[in-house]
């Protein structure tokens, strides 16, 4: 597995633990609770961005991993 399919497996990953933190973040009643899932999806966004903007540049300086 190339370090590009790692990148990608891991932000799928990301962006389901991101949609379950916004199905978590809109269900809890506890206003607290609401607090730490909305910062934990922020700081989740974050990655996501950091990772997808890494991968870019995998693809651009090594061709052969694009589409894989």
């Amino acid at each position: 597995m190339t370090i590009a399919s790692q990148v990608k497996q891991t932000i799928a990953s990301l962006k389901g633990a991101r949609g379950t933190l916004r199905v978590y973040s809109t269900q809890t009643r506890d206003d607290e609770t609401r607090t730490v899932f909305t910062g934990a999806l922020e700081e989740t966004n974050i990655i996501i961005e950091d990772l997808e903007k890494r991968l870019q540049t995998l693809e651009f300086a090594e061709p052969q991993y694009k589409g894989n």
